[in-house]
């Protein structure tokens, strides 16, 4: 059992939350939940290791292991994907090295009596009951099963991992945390990176072979199938329910029912009381009753009603400036990194004011194509051609972790404002719900979440009449998509967007490009015609 004693965050005056305690047992899998900067990846860094609280700790068993994903890391670049991997058993193997270097000194030496001689050998013993404890492991077939499991091919295992995206380094990690085995695992936004067949598959691995789990996601289908328990963090405290989170939206809504309730009635005896106080004040009959009555008040522990996210997003985009035609064009193109072809002859046309979606198996060339539109790299034959007064903005999958860490919210903002925009900034930071001290808040210290709206932010203050957005839901919380969603229907430019959110791309995009088997394939339909045309339900299906 790993137990969170009595914690408390505080920083800059402000305290994130406090006398936060719980147990978490062998197979509990709790999904750790609240709205964007309520302290989720706080508290799962403190539960890690990783972060220190300002008050309280965290107690485990001394052999207890706990593997932590964060939402941003970046793995080594001088080795290859298995390598990279079988690090996660690098603790057995130097035991095994270890003992093979002692057991070589014991054939040698001859000084059979000594101290030295007999701590060799109580170690070579510790050791031999440590290791021949541990099951017998095909380290080699291990490493492969999860890499294929999590979406990486044959080929791709002496690949370096200098070539592959983060989003693929992040599978890398999350490879090596399953081969460990931990006693927890500690998972933040897991899915943002994963097509959908290897969610599947993380979700089988989670349910089946894991041991204890805290994961924090805005994916309400992979958090209500891998979850028996939830904890919410809201207004500096925690709820812990043993219910998964379909249930416990309907237990918070009853929760906050009787809160409001109880609230209700004691404002309602608080006002009669301050009533009576007032009416009989200075009445020489009455003053042993109103002291009374003034030092109940005093004592009474206000009931507190939790806080409902009301907080919206007036999002808004300018007016697109008139581009040509056909702001995109790509002909005849092809993309290879050494052997491996990502597409050949590939061909697009977007007219102006479309809005289409990218989709397919992640690996097979979508954020390649958009990078290629953007000039970003190089490619192996066709071209590129961006249309008369074309005005592009890009959101790229890592455009968050691109921030300055050390600027302030304010200063992000103000760096890259021009015009009348400089005058608007606190109104346009708290449109995207930065207000009061929020905005002095140094970028570094943001949720996932808060960055990537941020990074939105930017996107706003210039024309564009092209929006590319790469993955833009990742990170951000199920209420502030929708409203992202809503203003992306009401731009008026042309707009292209890479997502495996079904649910974001439902009434949004036209027409969708589909990515598969090193080919490009046009569709003239919206996302519901496409799923209908392949004789598909999801994009799972697509994704396989």
């Amino acid at each position: 059992m790993i137990t969170v004693n009595d914690i408390a965050v505080e920083f800059g005056g402000t305290t994130l939350f406090s006398e936060v305690t719980f147990a978490i047992n062998e197979n509990d899998k709790i999904a750790l939940m609240g709205k964007n900067g309520a302290g989720k990846s706080t508290l799962l860094k403190i539960v890690a290791g990783a972060n220190k609280p300002t008050r309280g700790g965290i107690s485990a068993p001394s052999d207890a292991v706990i593997a932590y994903l964060p939402q941003h890391l970046l793995t080594e670049d001088k080795c290859t994907v298995r390598e990279e991997t079988s690090k996660a058993f690098a603790d057995v193997l130097n035991m095994k090295k270890e003992m093979d270097e002692i057991n070589e000194q014991l054939t040698v030496r001859t000084d059979y009596e000594s101290d030295e001689y007999m701590k060799l050998i109580e170690r070579v013993s510790e050791l031999s009951d440590k290791y021949y404890s541990i099951e017998e492991v095909n380290y080699d077939a291990e490493v492969e099963k999860v890499l294929k499991g999590l979406g990486f091919e044959r080929e791709d295992f002496d690949r370096l991992t200098s070539e592959f995206s983060g989003g693929w380094r992040m599978r890398i990690e999350l490879a090596k945390i399953l081969l460990k085995k931990p006693d927890l695992i500690l998972l933040d936004e897991p899915t943002n990176h994963l097509d959908m067949d290897s969610i599947q598959w993380l979700e089988e691995f989670l349910i089946n072979q894991a041991k204890a789990v805290m994961v924090i996601s805005h994916d309400r289908a992979f958090v209500d199938n891998i979850t028996n328990r939830t904890i919410e963090v809201t207004m500096g405290r925690i709820y812990d329910y043993k219910a998964k989170y379909s249930d416990y939206l309907v237990l918070r809504q009853d929760r906050r029912i009787h809160q409001q309730k109880a609230y209700d009635e004691q404002q309602k005896f608080i006002a009669e009381n301050k009533a009576f106080i007032e009416r009989f004040r200075g009445t020489f009959s009455k003053t042993e009753q109103v002291q009374s009555r003034v030092r109940m008040l005093e004592k009474l522990v206000l009931v507190e009603v939790d806080e409902v996210d009301t907080s919206a997003l007036k999002l808004k985009f300018p007016p697109s400036p008139r581009s040509g035609q056909y702001p995109v064009v790509v002909s005849e193109m092809t993309k290879k990194y050494g052997d491996h072809v990502v597409f050949n002859d590939a061909n697009l046309v977007i007219e102006r004011g479309q809005k289409v979606a990218f989709v397919g198996k992640n690996g097979e060339g979508k954020s390649t194509m958009i990078k290629a539109i953007m000039g970003e790299i190089d490619y192996d034959g066709g071209k590129v051609e961006i249309g008369h007064n074309a005005m592009i903005g890009y959101f790229a999958q890592n455009q968050a972790a691109l921030l300055d860490g050390e600027a302030t919210v304010f200063d992000t903002i103000d760096r890259v404002a021009v015009g009348d925009v400089r005058t608007k900034i606190k109104d346009l930071l708290g449109a995207f719900m930065f207000s009061g001290d929020d905005i002095q808040k140094k970028v570094k210290v943001l949720s996932g979440g808060e960055r990537t709206r941020l990074a939105m932010i930017k996107l706003l203050l210039e024309p564009v009449n092209v929006l590319i957005l790469d993955e833009p839901t990742n990170h951000l919380d199920m209420k502030t998509k929708d409203i992202i969603k809503e203003a992306l229907k009401d731009f008026d430019g042309t707009l292209i967007l890479v997502s495996h959110d079904r649910d974001f791309l439902d009434g949004l995009a036209e027409k969708v490009f589909e990515f598969g088997n090193k080919r490009v394939k046009e569709h003239f339909e919206d996302i519901k015609g496409f799923l209908a045309h392949k004789k598909m339900e999801n994009l799972k299906e697509i994704e396989k």
